[in-house]
């Protein structure tokens, strides 16, 4: 069982690929999306959750996603047939790093997919690239909450805390318009929901040869967060427009 496979199934309760829950995820979308007639892209789509429900609430937006996993994007093209939105949704099967567009977007949203472009400020340079003017970037990253261990820092990498995650982002030439703290309830949660969903999986398919992966899988991933990174990680939705003498 590969790493896809893994987190397809893991996802399967969260599909919403970071620790937020329906109405922040509908909140952080009203922020990005004051028109309704956007352009929308998302780098790192996965099955374009996000995309979906933008199209869901803003019935005149366009949107793109790009991703590198076919089976994601098969089971996106599906949803998005299944709630017709299929003509208003564009999905690109590449690295979302040497993705071209005609076109630019009125929100580019990069949440929880920092690390497919090495970091949080590498992942707002490719964001800029696709952005109109006026444009706003809709991006999710961990922080630290508390001073971590080097477990911690281990596993997760080299994230600071709060606001100097916000600071690096303001001098990078970006203005918070919007921001949403991920709750200790919504990230609990989606810990849970996802190595949740991983155990079941494996304990309702015990003749399946990656059974015992799945469920080893799902125990290790559970302590790492129960006794690793629970009490120390933080995640930071963030709303941002270019600044004037940035842009």
């Amino acid at each position: 069982m590969n790493r896809e496979q893994i987190s397809s199934i893991a996802h399967t309760n969260h599909p919403i690929k970071s620790p937020l829950d329906d109405i922040s995820v509908r909140r952080l979308l009203e922020h990005g999306l004051p028109r309704g007639d956007e352009r929308v892209l998302d780098l790192g789509c996965g099955s374009a959750e996000w995309l979906l429900r933008a199209l869901a609430v803003r019935p005149q937006l366009h949107a793109e996603g790009v991703d590198i996993s076919a089976d994601a994007l098969a089971r996106a093209r599906q949803a998005a047939s299944d709630c017709g939105g299929e003509d208003r949704l564009v999905l690109h099967h590449q690295e979302a790093e040497g993705f071209v567009s005609a076109e630019p977007f009125d929100l580019v949203i990069s949440v929880g997919a920092t690390h497919a472009f090495g970091g949080l400020l590498p992942t707002l340079a490719a964001a800029r690239k696709h952005l109109a003017p006026g444009g706003r970037v809709l991006i999710g990253e961990g922080f630290w909450d508390r001073a971590p261990s080097q477990e911690a820092i281990d596993m997760l990498g080299d994230l600071t805390d709060l606001a100097t995650t916000v600071d690096r982002v303001v001098a990078d030439g970006w203005t918070p318009i919007h921001g949403h703290v991920s709750t200790r309830h919504e990230l609990d949660d989606y810990e849970w929901a996802c190595w949740g969903a991983l155990a079941s999986w494996a304990l309702d398919h015990p003749a399946d040869p990656d059974s015992s992966h799945a469920l080893t899988t799902a125990t290790v991933r559970r302590t790492e967060w129960l006794r690793g990174y629970r009490d120390t990680l933080g995640f930071v939705s963030l709303v941002l427009g270019r600044t004037p003498d940035h842009a």
